[in-house]
């Protein structure tokens, strides 16, 4: 069951099945709006894991929804019909309604507007999505030249990895790793927790433990069609379209 922290008591709260209504409170359509549209998506996508339905709410300004769009943001409703659960998704000091609990999202700086970088102009715009989720919520996150260009190579490497344990037969996603997996997005939606569990599979082990020389599948215990499909399922979480280089040749 997805458990989230409500920003205005800073208790934890169950999120028990059923139809939900995520509202999202952006201002502008600088980076940090885009922040807060992307953590909404992300609620969204694991609440219809967890068997819930789910619908964003919001009012987007047509370049927000530009970079939204490419971000792989699915898109909000204006208005939504009356029922279900409300959820909030705000930014820090902006009103909090009284409907619902509220996730609070640290502001997000502007990647650089330096014309000699194209990072932030990359042909990959996944990897602002990328860099993004690996900052947890509740800290300002600095989407630099540099920290652009790593994530770009993240996804390109596990991208080539995917598409190469594609050719091997299926097999089922770890228990381990599906605990793992679970268990991060679950806890209040810990993405760098998720973000690790793919970095561990990547060393060829199953736990973090084994990744860092303890106790822990070892490279060429995990299968590498096993490693497909765990990658494939945390991608419908994470939305980093990692199976996307499936039948290329390098």
């Amino acid at each position: 069951m997805l458990r989230i922290t409500d920003a205005r008591s800073g208790e934890p709260i169950d999120l028990p099945r059923g139809l939900t209504r995520v509202h999202v409170h952006p201002v502008g359509e600088d980076t940090t709006a885009l922040r807060l549209l992307l953590v909404a998506d992300v609620l969204a996508r694991a609440l219809d894991l967890d068997g819930s339905p789910c619908l964003t709410v919001a009012r987007v300004g047509p370049d927000l929804r530009a970079r939204a769009d490419a971000l792989g943001i699915r898109r909000a409703e204006p208005e939504a019909p009356p029922g279900g659960r409300v959820l909030h998704v705000r930014g820090p000091g902006r009103p909090a309604p009284e409907d619902g609990p509220h996730l609070e999202v640290a502001p997000s700086d502007d990647p650089s507007d330096d014309p000699s970088d194209d990072s932030s102009g990359t042909a990959d715009p996944t990897a602002l999505r990328l860099v993004l989720l690996a900052r947890p919520r509740r800290l300002p996150a600095a989407p630099d030249a540099g920290a652009l260009a790593e994530a770009a190579r993240t996804l390109a490497r596990w991208r080539r990895s995917v598409a190469g344990w594609a050719e091997h037969p299926s097999r089922p996603v770890p228990d381990e790793v599906r605990g793992r997996l679970r268990a991060a997005w679950e806890d209040d939606l810990d993405l760098p927790a998720a973000l690790d569990v793919l970095r561990s599979l990547e060393a060829g082990v199953t736990s973090e433990a084994g990744r860092n020389g303890g106790a822990g599948e070892r490279d060429g215990a995990v299968p590498p069609g096993a490693r497909f499909e765990s990658y494939a399922y945390a991608d419908r979480l994470l939305g980093l379209e990692l199976t996307r280089e499936i039948g290329t040749r390098y």
